[in-house]
């Protein structure tokens, strides 16, 4: 028998042991899917928009892989930390480990003002409405949704997700998952204008044009855009390409359209489009405004907090990038979120790169010191770093899987041990089992009845572990 371990529960874990399963070198395989938190799913279950219900279903796959009787889930389980268990000692309980630990740690801005109270990464933010147990309920209930105006730095579908979340209203999330405390602070919320704001221009924004979209359609909320911010950008003037060069790519063609849809009927920073109204109508409940060309320079301060963002102003360079014009514009805000991409975190006790964010590796297999370490196996972002899409994970985990398995012949000679999760227990971990999640999703389906609502989060680590225990109610 090959014995695997795959350390993280998330689309790269779980299709890592899918492509495990469905191979037919090796036929009797065990997978132990091996996670910090005591829920699966990973960044399905905590990074994934609420309203975005489509992909969050996505779970229902994740799980027919996760309930196959070769695979056992092994939830509180960190691996690395202080708490947890060492990569080497790992090693001696199976004969491959893959480590899908994703790229936790967001990017800085580096620019003066960033820690300021009310400055965030999205990623906070997101795990906070996400209920993610790391966070907590009262960061942005305490003070942060006080604010009026909000920037968020970055042209991505995190910050159109981010954005998109302070400018629906909370009695549309109500039919989501969200946390009682983090729909509490957005029902409260006193934010009536966001503005999304790239360095470069609208040809360069790398959401896709299904999340755009889904701007235009919040009821009650106005979409503003510069007209003359769209003009700076060479492609907008040739949404076939410029002359001479390589034709648009058809995302970028069909957000160029979004946005020249959108910026029609009005003059420079007044264009803009309402649901159910006519563009520019004045009776918006809260406005989203698409901003370009604006690169933070510092945050600014006022009472101790976040009081606005000194942008300077771009211009394309001709080669692609963008230089500095020379002039600055501030924008108010109490509240900042950076989404400016994510990076990986170095795992005690494996290499790193700290200028990729990656685990050294060549076709998945772990480099140490230039040299595949035998047994050790990367997938996922930790692998590649933070680039594509969910579905990317599934041709990068099988490029992985085909490493290992051609190395299954010299890894089953290795000492493997017959119960590792009892190894765990004696080292003192207390893993919950798939039992034990399926405790925490009853519970939290008796939350949401208990509310009028489906099924709600479980927002902390005591409340998640109780209901683990609870493997009988």
């Amino acid at each position: 028998m090959l014995s695997v371990a795959v350390v993280g529960s998330g689309p790269s874990g779980v299709y890592t042991a899918q492509a495990l399963l469905q191979q037919s070198l090796v036929p009797d395989v065990r997978v132990h899917v091996l996670d910090r938190l005591p829920t699966p799913y990973g960044l399905v279950r905590y990074g994934v928009a609420p309203d975005h219900e489509k992909i969050k279903s996505l779970q229902n796959s994740l799980r027919t892989v996760l309930e196959d009787e070769r695979v056992t889930f092994v939830g509180n389980v960190g691996v690395g930390g202080a708490d947890g268990v060492s990569p080497a000692r790992l090693a001696e309980l199976y004969h491959a480990v893959v480590y899908c630990v994703g790229a936790s740690a967001d990017r800085a801005l580096a620019v003066p003002g960033e820690g300021l109270p009310g400055s965030y990464s999205a990623t906070r933010f997101v795990s906070w409405y996400s209920a993610h147990p790391d966070i907590g309920t009262d960061p942005f209930a305490r003070d942060a949704l006080a604010a009026r105006s909000a920037v968020v730095i970055g042209v991505g579908n995190v910050a159109v997700d981010v954005a998109r979340i302070l400018a629906r209203g909370a009695g549309e999330l109500r039919r989501t998952d969200v946390p009682r405390a983090a729909l509490r602070a957005l029902e409260e919320s006193r934010v009536r204008e966001v503005h999304i704001v790239g360095r470069r221009g609208p040809s360069q924004a790398r959401f896709t044009t299904k999340e755009l979209r889904e701007l235009g359609a919040l009821p009650g909320a106005r979409v503003v855009v510069d007209p003359t911010e769209l003009a700076l950008d060479p492609a907008y003037a040739a949404p076939d390409g410029l002359p001479g060069a390589l034709p648009l790519p058809a995302v970028v063609r069909r957000n160029l359209e979004v946005l020249r849809g959108w910026s029609v009927g009005g003059g420079a920073g007044a264009a803009g489009y309402m649901p159910g109204g006519a563009p520019g109508s004045a009776d918006a409940v809260r406005r989203i405004r698409l901003r370009f060309f604006l690169r933070p320079v510092e945050l600014l301060e006022r009472g101790g907090r976040v009081a606005g963002v000194r942008f300077a102003r771009t211009a394309p360079d001709g080669a692609g990038g963008v230089r500095d014009t020379g002039r600055y514009e501030d924008v108010e805000a109490q509240l900042v979120l950076r989404a400016v991409g994510y990076r990986g975190v170095e795992l005690p006790g494996l290499p790193f790169d700290p200028v990729r964010g990656t685990v050294p590796h060549s076709a998945g297999r772990v480099l140490r010191g230039g040299v595949p370490s035998p047994g050790e196996y990367v997938a996922g972002w930790i692998k590649r770093g933070p680039t594509g899409v969910i579905g990317s994970n599934r041709s990068c985990a099988k490029e992985t899987v085909a490493s290992l398995l051609a190395d299954a012949a010299a890894l089953t000679r290795r000492t493997a041990a017959d119960d590792p999760l009892a190894e765990l227990r004696e080292w003192g971990l207390r893993p919950v089992e798939w039992a034990g999640w399926l405790s925490i999703e009853r519970a939290e389906a008796e939350l949401g009845r208990s509310l009028g609502r489906g099924p709600v989060k479980i927002p902390d680590w005591a409340g998640l572990l109780a209901a683990a225990r609870d493997e009988n109610g």
